[in-house]
């Protein structure tokens, strides 16, 4: 009898490795990138392609005119028409933007956000959207925004990087960007500092929940729902790690709400701090919204620290990256920076005391817009129709079917951006009178567009998956002496 199990397991074992490699080879000679399988659709070449999935996507895009249909397996409900035209993006986002929201799927894959600005439509988003606008655009919010930052270089960036050199080890960039942001967003929103980027690089649950978090959702996206609820029923894998980020997440955010409740209770209205405080702006304007406020005030306050902390810093890592493979753009950012803002003597980082001083700084702008088009933080939006509808494209969409616009890639296509689409070139963003090339934010999504255009690209919208370096930016630092 044993032997008869053991026959069949390695019968099983030998069938399944046959099965799978007829696939291979057949993936191998297909003659276009995705193959169509019976029952198990297009699957296949997506887990084999799930380390460049963007790429893939971007191969895809280019080869099925901007516009294509994917195929999950039978009855897995993972069907998806994926686009990158810009008459479809302009279409989605703005022309038609009321029958394209987020949808149920979105809110069920991002739960962890709850009713944050990034995951809901409607009066939600509406009333969240407003009450951001107006605090962001504020005169003194800048300020704050510059103050904080300019205490966390000085404190926590250049201690650490100078130890770093002193030391002479290798250190993470895109993970020293992270802990910049994380700081600097949880000051900006929270009224407190929790100091991840100091010497040692302490761990810290919460800044170390995003990564588990994106992980997840992304996972989330490529397998049937019930994979990950099944998986998130028993507590295992991807799923597990999630939850314990969830419980992160609580804990830091209520903490903080709870502190800041204690401070003001401290003092009476009259000794208060005449000074923008968002975190109190915040209690004090979602209170009685919703029939939980706390939990709305939690979900609204974590949408925006995933946003702040990790598309920024993705950023960061992936335009030092492109410096490091083009070094005559490195030459023209210092040259143009000593030539600008810095006269004779090269002096301190803290000569930047004014954001208006850095909107001199042309070739730079031009650098950050080409490292957004080619790595775009926000790599797809992802939306559900409410009604049945017929795209430019031709393509009809049916109520509730999936739908992913691909940023990362829109900024690859050679019929928009040309034959070098590919090459580093901020030059493309700079006009023939030396100003910033202004471009349609259909063709440049990288900051939304239509009605939920980003907030004045301070806090930038996290609503997808970030586009970050898998296995981070490793480097040695070295001191940059003045000629």
């Amino acid at each position: 009898m044993l032997a008869n199990n053991m026959v069949i397991q390695l019968l099983l074992i030998l069938s399944l490795s046959l099965i799978f490699l007829y696939f291979w080879i057949k993936l191998r000679n297909a003659s276009s990138i995705l193959t169509n399988w019976p029952i198990l659709g297009m699957i296949p070449c997506l887990l084999m392609n799930c380390h460049r999935v963007h790429d893939l996507a971007t191969e895809v895009l280019k080869e099925r005119h901007r516009t294509f249909e994917f195929k999950g397996p039978v009855l897995a409900n993972l069907d998806l028409l994926v686009t990158c035209d810009l008459a479809n993006i302009n279409y989605i986002l703005s022309k038609n933007f009321s029958n394209y929201p987020k949808g149920p799927e979105f809110h069920k894959i991002f739960e962890i956000i709850g009713d944050g600005m990034l995951n809901v439509d409607g009066h939600l988003w509406e009333f969240q959207r407003k009450t951001n606008i107006s605090l962001f655009s504020r005169p003194d919010f800048s300020k704050m925004v510059l103050d904080i930052m300019r205490n966390k270089v000085k404190k926590g960036l250049i201690p650490v990087l100078d130890d770093v050199l002193t030391q002479g080890m290798e250190v993470d960039l895109q993970e020293i960007f992270q802990r910049l942001n994380f700081d600097t967003i949880c000051s900006l929103l929270l009224d407190h500092d929790p100091e991840s980027l100091s010497l040692g690089l302490p761990s810290i649950p919460c800044e170390k929940a995003f990564a588990a978090t994106e992980e997840a959702l992304f996972y989330r996206h490529i397998f049937p729902e019930c994979t990950w609820k099944l998986q998130r029923w028993i507590g295992l894998g991807k799923e597990r790690s999630l939850n314990n980020a969830w419980k992160a997440f609580d804990e830091f955010i209520y903490g903080c709400i709870s502190m800041k409740r204690k401070k003001l209770l401290s003092k009476n209205t009259a000794a208060r701090e005449d000074k923008l405080d968002l975190l109190t702006t915040y209690m004090e304007t979602y209170k009685g919204l919703t029939a939980n406020s706390e939990k709305f005030l939690r979900d609204s306050l974590l949408a925006l620290l995933i946003a702040g902390r990790d598309s920024t810093s993705t950023t960061l890592t992936w335009f030092f990256w492109l410096l490091s493979k083009n070094p005559s753009v490195e030459s023209k950012i210092h040259e143009e920076i000593e030539r600008k803002l810095i006269p004779g003597e090269l002096e301190s980082w803290t000569s930047f005391n004014k954001t208006g001083e850095l909107r001199k700084l042309v070739y730079l702008h031009a650098a950050l817009s080409e490292t957004l088009r080619l790595f775009p933080p926000i790599a797809f939006l992802h939306m559900a129709p409410v009604h049945a509808d017929i795209l430019p494209s031709g393509h009809q969409v049916d109520k509730d079917s999936k739908i992913l616009l691909s940023i990362y890639a829109s900024g690859r296509m050679e019929s928009v951006w040309g034959k070098d689409c590919l090459e580093f070139k901020p030059e493309r963003w700079i006009t023939e009178e030396g100003g910033i090339q202004q471009v349609s934010s259909y063709k440049f999504p990288v900051f939304n567009a239509g009605s939920r255009y980003c907030l004045g690209h301070l806090i930038k919208p996290a609503d997808s998956m970030i586009l970050q370096m898998k296995h981070g930016l490793k480097v040695r630092l070295d001191k940059k002496t003045s000629a």
